[in-house]
């Protein structure tokens, strides 16, 4: 479909890469909107890809080498790369600054709908003061939080928090503002109660609800799932500094963020950690829906299972990612060549792992690559086939033996995409 589209327009690569109206506009609707310039900038690149994967598109004067005909291949998909990737910038902006106003229309929703929960079930019942300080302290919540989405209206609203530095909702810091958010509420249902009260007796056992004996097991986990949240920044920036792990920035965080890595892959860490913590707080929430006079009693059982799973991601944390690193570099040999030692203008294969970062699949990341060889800075050139690119990958790089590379041992080593630079590794080239 996005090669249909691309032909659809004015016929040629440039087409797609038209700027945006002068007006401004960034609606995903208008034809001249981020979305819509990232749409089309998307499937321009992909038909370019698949053009010159299947031979066509080269110029005469570079038809003749191999080459030649490569490097120019890899120059053309790198800027056409890199306008994609402008445009994927500015639609993320685009979208993270409409985000407040849906976050906020999101958390208003969530109000009349306990509104209306509460009103279902009042029926018989009857409505009490418990009743009204709960839907007053969801007013009092989605006030703090829209003043929140408007000051950040820029950022995301209110999921501003919760968005790392690699601009993707990050798991620990979205599981503990919705504890700090749950707590919080459950502490203004109380105090909610308190305000109405009229008895003495009634004070003193809304008063006494808020005893730690009471809720131990909540302020338990939230005092564990907030330390984490700034354990899990600290030891992420700290081995991204130490070059341990390789990190890319996103266009605009996702949903998937809270499950899944960098590259989009789904991870038992992150999976085990939301979905223990999301079954704890809807087992608080009824709690307190049963009890609305004193903080949840979350059972010591459950509370030491959401320290479990705590802990399970911390360990994960720590876990992933590495350095990456050159295992051998050989001549590169094509069926018929002759068996010779490495000279310039040869194509050298380097294997190892680790050269593709998570999150760095995209032709614009990967044309970053760079191989030093000796003093020679030498970029990795994007081989496009059907569908991808067989170069570069996480495994294995092919570039060539530049001429200014000097005779004799040179040192090797491959820089990724995220800046991260790997061992290095001596060859041999000779004349």
């Amino acid at each position: 479909m996005a090669v249909q589209e691309a032909r659809r327009g004015s016929g040629s690569g440039e087409g797609a890469y038209e700027a945006p109206h002068k007006g401004g506009c960034t609606c995903g609707d208008c034809p001249h909107g981020a979305r819509e310039g990232h749409r089309r900038a998307v499937a321009a690149f992909l038909l370019r890809r698949d053009e010159f994967a299947a031979g066509q598109g080269l110029p005469a004067a570079v038809a003749h080498s191999a080459s030649a005909s490569r490097q120019w291949v890899s120059e053309e998909l790198a800027q056409s790369a890199e306008a994609v990737a402008e445009r994927g910038r500015a639609e993320g902006e685009a979208w993270l600054a409409g985000l407040g106003r849906r976050t906020t229309g999101a958390v208003w929703a969530a109000v009349v709908v306990l509104l209306l929960a509460q009103s279902l079930t009042a029926v018989g019942a009857g409505w009490s003061a418990a009743r009204t300080a709960g839907l007053t302290a969801a007013v009092v919540v989605a006030g703090a939080l829209t003043a929140a989405s408007w000051f950040h209206r820029a950022r995301g609203g209110a999921l501003a928090p919760v968005i790392g530095e690699d601009n993707r909702l990050s798991t620990s810091r979205a599981v503990a503002a919705a504890w700090v958010l749950f707590v919080a509420y459950a502490v203004l249902v109380l105090a909610g109660q308190l305000a109405v009260a009229s008895g003495h007796e009634r004070r003193d056992a809304l008063i006494s609800g808020l005893e730690l004996a009471r809720g131990a097991g909540v302020v338990t986990v939230l005092a564990v799932v907030c330390g984490i949240a700034v354990l899990v920044r600290r030891v992420v920036g700290l081995r991204v500094l130490g070059q341990r792990l390789q990190k890319v920035r996103a266009d605009r965080p996702r949903a998937a963020d809270l499950l899944t890595d960098d590259a989009g892959r789904g991870t038992f860490a992150d999976i085990q950690y939301v979905v223990i913590s999301a079954v704890a707080l809807v087992f608080a929430a009824v709690r307190l829906a049963r009890r609305p006079e004193q903080l949840p009693d979350l059972p010591w059982g459950l509370a030491v299972v959401v320290l479990v799973s705590a802990a399970t991601y911390v360990a994960g944390k720590y876990a992933e990612g590495g350095r990456p690193v050159i295992l051998s570099v050989v001549r590169a040999r094509e069926a018929g060549d002759l068996d010779a030692p490495i000279r310039t203008g040869d194509d050298i294969e380097i294997r190892g792992a680790g050269f593709v970062p998570p999150g760095a699949q995209r032709a614009d990341r990967l044309s970053r690559m760079i191989v030093r060889i000796g003093t020679v800075h030498v970029h990795v050139p994007l081989v496009p086939v059907p569908g991808g690119f067989s170069n570069p990958t996480d495994t294995v790089l092919t570039v060539p033996v530049p001429a200014d590379v000097e005779p004799g041992r040179v040192e090797v080593q491959v820089i990724t995409g995220a800046g991260v630079e790997t061992n290095r590794y001596a060859i041999d080239v000779t004349d």
